[in-house]
């Protein structure tokens, strides 16, 4: 397997893997917010909320938190808040483009359920 798919640890042992396409667009979004990838990062997170109980949640951001946990991934500093990290180990994000739209995808092995925006799961 080639390193886009290979998981990247972190602190706490938290494995994350973005697949090359999702950082070349990650790279646009921080490009497009003027922000150097060095000093700033992509924060992924969950949040209550969603038809299935949890929602992801992704933003560029330019500062971490005292919890956080930062991982490099692909290119992309990563950042995990403390609450999100167990329900995103493993997690594999992926950027897809179809006729339906486009958008960042979300493949969670701690996932007991979903729904069909693939937006939201259950664990």
């Amino acid at each position: 397997m080639g390193s886009s798919t290979e998981p990247q640890a972190a602190a706490g042992g938290l494995q994350i893997v973005i697949t090359e396409k999702a950082a070349e667009e990650v790279r646009r979004f921080m490009g497009d917010e003027q922000l150097a990838p060095e000093v700033g990062g992509l924060r992924v997170s969950v949040m209550p909320g969603g038809c299935s109980g949890f929602k992801y949640s992704l933003n560029i951001e330019d500062q971490t938190l005292e919890d956080d946990l930062v991982v490099e991934v692909n290119g992309i500093r990563v950042i995990v808040d403390g609450f999100s990290a167990p329900y995103l180990h493993g997690v594999t994000i992926d950027y897809v483009s179809s006729m339906q739209g486009s958008g960042f995808s979300f493949t969670n092995p701690n996932a007991t359920g979903g729904c069909g925006c693939g937006s939201s799961f259950t664990a």
